[in-house]
Formats: structure tokens, sequence, C-alpha cells
């Protein structure tokens, strides 16, 4: 019988070590739980970095992933399929939008988006060609590709991949007046995240969202919103600009959409931004795959009919503020919205990663991020008696 230090020597010996996971091998989930190959049980707060909104296998999912794979799984844009337009219907009627884009990969809808504010900048603006610009901020984190990493400012995303990418510029996060002050009449896209997630779990003060709408429609700049992680009901709307009544030019999405179980992205806009692609000016072989389009269906269907959105806000209401209750000289800040919620660590009591380390030994699953923050996002179909029981383990790992 094969134990964990079995299945993580093979990993180390015949991976690239690009990861640091915790030392703990998964081989089943349920909801919001997760077994590890020695059968311990553990709750997930980290939901695949949101990519599990809807819980571990729901049947719903499964069920179109099953009832479509005994039908046909991948045909390619070069012939229409019977699934993809159903899927994209049902995605435009629940964001608002007249167009989406499908792909696979968060990573590949930032760069669609991308090259979609562009085009459009050239094609519309008339911007000089080859002169676009596009504004990003500090502490991002948009994906892993080189030209995304090469407008990071994490110095490990960039270190040996160069040389990268021109046409970005950075700004502060959060500062709306250092966005106007950067727009040119090259500028033709504003990319953020609603909520920096990989960033420490960053929240910009109420009315930033509307103020850079207002900033980015008065110099004719697209909103470009990175709702990967924040989309889908994380944050306690559907996606977190709907808090302030805001709506992107560029709306991107992913994670989620694939219902956990296969990758699923998209970008959305509408009929003005979108009429700028041609045949062959982009494209992916399984960008809509029949598979995909009916597991994001039903995901979707999950979302919006069991309304979670609505549990995360009343949910992560709830235990942010049952957190905040805990007194733990360690900790420095509670921050978060709905069901994203980032724990800081003071650094005079070292990193988050011997926190998360304990956590796996109480049967919780979470995981640091920018060394000092401890990110908790379980699954959106979780109970407030699986938060209590989370809450009690919390507090013994917070302040032993």
């Amino acid at each position: 019988m094969r134990n964990t230090e079995d299945f993580i020597r093979e990993v180390e010996r015949y991976s690239a070590h690009n990861y640091h996971p915790l030392p703990v091998v998964l081989s089943k989930g349920e909801r919001v739980w997760v077994w590890d190959v020695e059968g311990n049980k553990y709750l997930d707060c980290l939901s695949a970095y949101s990519a599990v909104n809807q819980g571990h296998r729901h049947p719903r999912i499964i069920n179109a992933l099953v009832e479509q794979a005994g039908r046909i799984t991948l045909t390619s844009r070069a012939f229409h399929n019977d699934r993809m337009g159903p899927f994209l219907k049902k995605l435009c009627e629940v964001t608002g939008f007249d167009k989406a884009l499908p792909m696979n990969t968060g990573a590949e809808a930032v760069e669609t988006a991308i090259k979609t504010a562009r085009k459009w900048g050239y094609l519309k603006k008339k911007v000089e060609e080859d002169k676009a610009e596009i504004i990003a901020c500090e502490n991002n984190f948009h994906g892993r590709t080189t030209t995304i990493v090469g407008f990071s400012t994490e110095p490990q995303y960039r270190f040996g991949f160069g040389p990268f990418t021109p046409g970005f510029k950075i700004i502060p996060y959060g500062d709306a007046d250092a966005l106007e002050k950067a727009i040119t009449p090259n500028t033709v896209g504003f990319l953020v995240e609603p909520i920096q997630g990989e960033g420490g779990v960053i929240v910009p003060a109420e009315g930033y969202y509307r103020k850079i709408r207002e900033i980015t429609r008065k110099h004719n700049v697209l909103l470009m919103a990175d709702e990967i992680q924040t989309g889908f009901g994380r944050t306690g709307t559907l996606f977190a600009m709907d808090r302030e009544g805001v709506k992107p030019d560029i709306l991107i999405v992913g994670k989620a959409l694939g219902g956990g179980v296969y990758p699923v992205s998209a970008i959305l806009a509408n009929d003005d931004i979108m009429d700028v692609f041609r045949p062959g000016d982009h494209g992916s072989t399984f960008g809509g795959n029949p598979l995909a389009a009916a597991i994001a269906e039903a995901a979707l269907e999950v979302i919006v009919e069991e309304k979670l959105p609505q549990r995360a806000e009343e949910l992560g209401n709830y235990f942010m503020g049952k957190m905040r209750e805990i007194n733990s000289p360690c900790v420095k800040e509670i921050r978060g919205r709905g069901l994203l919620i980032g724990v800081e660590i003071k650094k005079e009591f070292g990193t988050a990663r011997p926190y998360c380390e304990k956590l796996m030994k109480l049967g919780i699953l979470a995981k640091e991020t920018h060394d000092q923050v401890i990110r908790f996002a379980p699954p959106l179909v979780i109970t407030k008696e699986e938060i209590d029981w989370a809450l009690e383990r919390i507090q013994k790992a917070l302040t032993d």
C-alpha cells in the first residue's frame, strides 16, 4: 500500500519543482470535504483557488460531464457543435454582455482580453499602430504567460523569463487618481482585479470601482475586469464589481466556470468591442469544445439556481465576523469579502506557512499567499455548522 511519502517522492522525482504544496496527497473530494490517500478527512478552504465554488463533484455538473462524454467531447472550431451556442447564450444572459469568446485557462482569457483591447484601440480608437498601452496595477496577478509576467511587479515571477512584451504601465492598486494621471492618448485599457487574491486578499476602498469606471469612460479607455478568482459568487455578489453597480467593458472569467472539473474560461464584451475579430485573428483548439460547454452551462446553472452569491455574502460575513473575535497576538489584520478571506500574520510571528501546516494537522486545508497571508476560500456550498467546526480549529491554530 503506497503512502503519502511515496506519492510525494514520485512527484519530486518526475515533476519540475515549480510548486511548494502542503505535504498532503488528496485522492477523493465531495462538497467541501477532501480525503487523502491514508483516509484522513479535511475541510477544503482553498477551493482550488476558487475553481470549486460549487463544491467538489457537484452531482449536476458531474452528470453533465458524464452525459456529454458519452456523446462527443471535442470537435475543434473547424466545425460547429451543438453545445457551444447554448453555453455562450447562457453565459451572456447571466452576465449581461452581447458576446463571449471562450478559451480554456484563466491566463488564456487574460491574453485574449489584451489582444482584444489592443485591436480595439487600433481599429476603433485609432491609436497609432504598435503604440497601444495597457495600464495594470502593482501587486497584480493575472497569470503566468510570458506577456503577463512581464508586467508583474513580483520579482520571482519575472526572473529568468525576459525579454518582456512592451506596452504596459504600472500604477499603485486602489489609487484612482494615479490611473487618471497615467492615461495618455495611446491608452487602450485598464486591467484590474476587483480584489487582489493572490496578492494577499487586498480589498480597495469603497467607491474605487465607480471612480475607475468614470475615469475610463471619460478617457475612452476599456475597463478590463479580471474576475477569474473573484467571479461567480465568491465575494458575495455574482461579480465583485457588481457591489458598486459597475459593469466593465471586458469581463474576464475562468476558474469556477468549469465547475471544478474542467478548465473553461472566456472574455465577455459587447458587439462594438467583439466585432474587431475576424476569422483567423484568434483561436484555440479546445476553446468552446462540447465537453467544456456542457460542463460550464451546468456550472452556471448551479451558481444561479442555488443562489451561491447570496450564500457567500451571508456566510462570509458570519465567518469573517467570528474570526475577528479570535484574540490572537499573531494576527495583524483580517480582511476580505464574501468567502474570500485573508488573515495576515505579523512578521514578528514568522510567515503564514507554519500556520497552514498546523491547520492541516487540525483537518483544514488553507494555503499561504505573499508569505504573510492565510487565504480562506471554502466552496460556496459550505454550511454554517461546517464554518463553526472550522472556527474552533482556526482559533486553536492562531492562539496555541
